[in-house]
């Protein structure tokens, strides 16, 4: 049997992974600066966190939610404690595509409403609502274009305010930072009023951190450089620190009853443990605290660099553009550099999403090896 051929794979074999390196078949060492999508958020084979999924999985691995799991409210209250949204409430599932699915069948359960208004570049998921909340007609697939959603551009007050007069919208969906959309970010300005007119015509606002949250950008979650208090908050990547783990936190205006949500896999005793334990090494580490710094640092090599015409990003979800496509740049850095980065749809951009506990030097590493890398193409 053949797999199905759906991506486009770099010519590299990983068998083992520590910290911030990747070894491959070869044991040759390669300089993650890519997490595997954001996913790797305290290192790879960090010992707490393989200590306590191995202690976890001598016990007991899994059992349904139809019975009780202490585990579970652990985990809400750490995440509370990190968060300060101790009032929120948590549902917990298995994906990040699987929580925008859920912040959105609850928005409209909570609305009655169904349609969703999203921004452009957005990128949300491939299942059913979140693809189509996802701006590229691509991997939409007609099934999915059944849905009813209207993309607008950040910033534009007057577009937003003219679509939710309309009365018929549950949601307004948007990333704080978009990710695969190329790092892009709403002004202030407009992310206040965004939630001023959610709160005007009863839709509920969505903050997507599925990419962004669990202390990348230098706040728990990125939307929380603003004031604001979104009625549903997605999660998921670097809450597990490569377990599959997703989840939704819920303001306390929005209720909940027995089947209104579920989930066979979702919140399961192994899942919750290996987020219990990332939460727990990014306060004993401070990993959240060091993001700033090392975002400075990075801004300071690259503008050393004449061939970068933009920094995007903050903490340690970060872009470089340049004014050509980055796909063999990349390429370069992989096969003759060893290091990884990722893409995005903006073709000119590289991003950088490295676990939490990189450091100065491997970032200089970084930036010496672009350096060589712009010199052959």
């Amino acid at each position: 049997m053949n797999l199905f051929d759906v991506y486009p794979l770099y010519q590299v074999q990983p068998t083992r992974a520590k910290d911030v390196y990747v070894y491959d078949a070869q044991d040759n060492e390669y300089l993650d600066l890519y997490g595997g999508h954001a996913v790797i958020s305290i290192g790879h084979s960090h010992p707490h966190y393989v200590k306590q999924i191995k202690s976890q999985l001598e016990q007991i691995a899994f059992y349904s939610n139809a019975i009780q799991n202490p585990l579970q409210q652990q985990l809400a209250d750490a995440i509370g404690e990190h968060s300060c949204l101790h009032n929120y409430q948590l549902f917990l599932c298995n994906s990040g595509a699987e929580a925008i699915e859920n912040a959105l069948k609850l928005a409209s359960f909570h609305t009655h409403k169904k349609r969703i208004i999203a921004f452009k570049n957005a990128f949300h998921g491939r299942t059913s609502a979140a693809v189509a909340v996802t701006d590229n007609l691509k991997i939409n697939a007609p099934l999915n274009q059944q849905q009813a959603v209207t993309f607008l551009p950040f910033n534009d007050v007057t577009a937003l305010e003219k679509e939710l007069s309309k009365g018929d919208a549950c949601a307004v969906i948007f990333e704080a930072i978009q990710g695969v959309g190329g790092l892009d970010e709403p002004s202030e300005e407009f992310v206040y009023v965004m939630e001023q007119l959610c709160k005007k015509y009863k839709t509920c606002l969505i903050a997507d951190e599925v990419q962004a949250g669990f202390g990348r950008t230098g706040t728990f979650f990125a939307y929380q450089k603003y004031n604001i208090n979104p009625h549903v908050v997605t999660m998921a990547k670097g809450m597990g620190n490569g377990f599959p783990i997703g989840g939704i936190l819920v303001h306390p205006e929005i209720k909940a009853s027995y089947g209104l949500l579920g989930t066979t896999f979702g919140g399961n005793h192994l899942a919750c443990q290996a987020s219990l334990a990332v939460l727990d090494v990014l306060k004993k580490e401070r990993l959240q605290e060091k993001t700033l710094s090392l975002e400075s640092h990075f801004r300071a090599g690259a503008e050393k660099i004449p061939e970068i015409k933009k920094i995007k990003g903050r903490g340690l979800m970060l872009g470089l553009k340049f004014d050509f496509e980055v796909g063999e740049l990349r390429k370069k850095l992989i096969y003759d550099h060893h290091i990884f980065t990722g893409g995005s749809s903006n073709k000119n951009l590289i991003r950088i999403l490295p676990p939490l506990t990189v450091q100065e030097h491997h970032i200089d590493s970084f930036f010496t090896a672009l350096e060589k890398a712009l010199t052959t193409i």
